[in-house]
């Protein structure tokens, strides 16, 4: 092996021993593209000595193939591995690797600049414990410097270095550092940066990367390296935290045993401590702490344990043992900050799966109360949150949660939202502070109940729900329908797209926002009337599967039947009864569905008709018949 401590080669038990007893740091490199962030990596893998003469040799051919350094080693190319970081000479994934010093142990992750990827960067930011920000001398701090900075804020790194690189593309000027310096910390000072250190250095030329730069007399701080085994982390703050153990299994392996698992996520607990569970409120004390190899007295913050208490309560996964003196809290409405990383944007009303530690529940953000502009921090109004959006929302969940707010607990305040369909991330997000009306607002229980109400209609309440492109035939099916429902003496109600909009909808236009709000309104009021006993009748392009999906949820099992009426664009742009395909083609009407808004089919709908196929008639007989077929014609 090449560059390898004479340790490992002579007592490699010795050198083992000595190196379980470092410490850990953990930190992030961050940045705009083109920065220097894997060449620094390279270049700390390379001068600590922590590679293999394959590596090496593979690296030397990897430099002379992809290589943007001439004939000299390109240390990128240590880091970036997949084929397209190679080609392009960018970092796309999140590179995590491992070295170490006489002095410490290092975990790196060095994180995309591209503003595409800043979802990457966030998922390498949240494990960190120092933030290496790397800014090209040449360019000084850019939009995406300033949104990486205001990221690592909001995630809470707590150690900021600002590594002015390549500079020796500026002779190594100390008037180009100074004003970097200046323009940072003044934009440090606004986010709340309070530990920020400025380095000068030249990853490629390893200026004041291990040793210090004779080439820049001026400088007298600590070299990148130095600082990195120095800076001071404070590993026992998590034990110094109210003790909190999210549970991520229940354990029962026999009728004897009923422990439940997880890691601390903060604190310590003591057999016999008084416990308090959220978000159910109930208590216990602790009976045993156990483990694989026997069990302890104690446990603290990043041991994982099994807990069993000495009274029988019911415990879920995703719930959070906590300790009573300062048990954390639960709510179902938030204030958050959400960091947007789909391509998808965010609109309020859509729903989403929340996951914080191992409980998922159904969310919905009910309003953007602005979006960040990273640039000067200024607070805009929004009605969506594109891709690296960052925005401060209200969030609504279906059921509580135990949690605590970000800034005093990461593990227990941090979540993410996920797409229900696909099951992708699309956003991450940090809570502030439970809204005061979750406490004060509870379900009242009433005795005539939607089955009752059902009952003396003679009938099973349910929802219809005709989607369609514009000119598919939607209201005329509908009314139809409604029509020989009421022939049949059945009790309904019919919502219709332009009527609503007279009305209820008034104050909503027709982006892609609105209409995500449009329909989230005429979906709680179908609801309603379906727990009325009503059979709700709606006519709307609803051109969202998502929106759709929530409507359905709204509901029982079996009460939603959605009805495509699968009219081709041609077909119902010739139609054109109300001349806006027209407009739309002239430029006249924007965000038109079906010419440039899309419309997202039903995949399984209960029902498909096409007026291009039959009559509207034979298509209202068609829902009819399925309606008696499934029995919600009859109590």
């Amino acid at each position: 092996m090449a560059h390898i401590s004479d340790l490992i080669a002579t007592d490699i038990e010795q050198y083992l021993k000595a190196h379980e007893h470092k410490s850990l740091l953990r930190f992030i490199t961050c940045g705009s593209v083109d920065d220097g962030k894997s060449t620094l990596i390279g270049r700390l893998l390379y001068e600590s000595k922590m590679l293999f003469e394959d590596q090496l040799a593979a690296v030397e051919a990897d430099s002379r193939k992809w290589g943007t350094q001439g004939e000299q080693l390109d240390f990128a190319l240590l880091v970036d591995g997949l084929a397209a970081e190679r080609e392009q000479g960018i970092t796309i994934d999140v590179a995590y690797r491992f070295f170490s010093t006489d002095r410490r142990k290092f975990i790196v992750a060095d994180t995309p600049g591209h503003e595409q990827y800043t979802r990457n960067m966030v998922t390498g930011a949240s494990t960190a414990d120092v933030a290496v920000l790397m800014v090209d001398a040449r360019k000084g701090v850019l939009t995406q410097t300033r949104r990486h900075s205001y990221l690592v804020s909001l995630i809470g790194i707590r150690h900021i270095v600002v590594a002015v690189n390549k500079m020796d593309l500026v002779d190594y000027s100390e008037n180009t550092f100074r004003k970097i310096v200046e323009d940072f910390r003044d934009f440090a000072t606004q986010i709340g940066l309070a530990s920020v250190t400025f380095i000068p250095m030249s990853a490629f030329k390893g200026d004041n990367i291990i040793e210090p730069s004779d080439r820049m007399p001026w400088y007298h701080g600590a070299t990148l390296m130095a600082y990195l085994e120095t800076v001071e982390v404070d590993e026992t703050r998590l034990q110094a935290q109210p003790f909190r153990l999210p549970v991520q299994w229940v354990n029962r392996p026999n009728l004897d045993f009923r422990g439940f698992a997880g890691t601390l996520a903060s604190g310590v607990v003591k057999v016999g401590d008084r416990i308090r569970v959220q978000p159910s409120g109930k208590e216990s004390s602790v009976a045993r702490i156990v483990t694989r190899d026997g069990d302890l007295p104690q446990a603290i913050a990043g041991q994982s344990v099994t807990l069993t208490l000495n009274d029988e309560i019911d415990i879920s996964r995703g719930d959070v043992i906590s300790t009573i003196e300062a048990p954390c809290s639960s709510a179902d409405q938030f204030e958050v900050t959400v960091v947007w990383m789909h391509d998808e944007p965010m609109f309020p009303g859509r729903p989403y799966l929340l996951k914080i530690g191992a409980k998922t529940v159904m969310a919905t953000v009910t309003e953007i109360k602005y979006q960040v502009n990273v640039n000067n921090l200024d607070h805009m109004a929004a009605k969506k949150l594109e891709l690296n959006g960052i925005g401060v929302c209200n969030l609504s969940l279906d059921r509580q949660i135990a949690f605590d707010a970000y800034k005093d607990n990461p593990d227990t305040g941090g979540f993410i939202l996920i797409d229900r369909l696909t099951n992708n991330t699309v956003g991450a997000g940090l809570i502030h502070f439970a809204l005061r009306r979750a406490h004060n607002i509870h379900m009242q229980h009433v005795d005539v109940d939607k089955a009752a109400r059902g009952a003396i209609k003679g009938q099973k309440p349910c929802v219809l729900w005709l989607t369609g492109l514009s000119g598919a035939g939607k209201s005329t099916i509908a009314n139809l329908v409604e029509k020989k429902l009421h022939a049949m003496g059945r009790h309904t109600y019919l919502l219709d797209g332009d009527n609503v909009r007279h009305g209820l909808n008034k104050d909503l236009g027709f982006t892609d926002a609105d209409r995500v709000e449009n329909i989230r309104r005429v979906a709680e009021v179908a609801r309603l009337m379906v727990d009325a006993g009503l059979i709700v009748i709606t006519a709307f392009i609803s051109p969202f599967r998502s929106e759709r999906r929530m409507a359905r949820a709204l509901v029982e099992e079996g009460e939603f039947l959605e009805i495509h009426v699968d009219t081709p664009l041609a077909v119902a742009e010739e139609r054109d009864p109300k001349g806006l395909y027209k407009k739309a083609r002239r430029g006249e009407l924007k965000n038109f569905t079906g010419i440039d808004s899309p419309y997202e089919p039903p995949e399984e709908p209960e029902v498909r008709v096409s007026t291009a196929e039959c009559s509207p008639e034979e298509a209202a007989d068609r829902v009819v018949e399925v309606l008696a077929a499934r029995g919600l014609l009859d109590v």
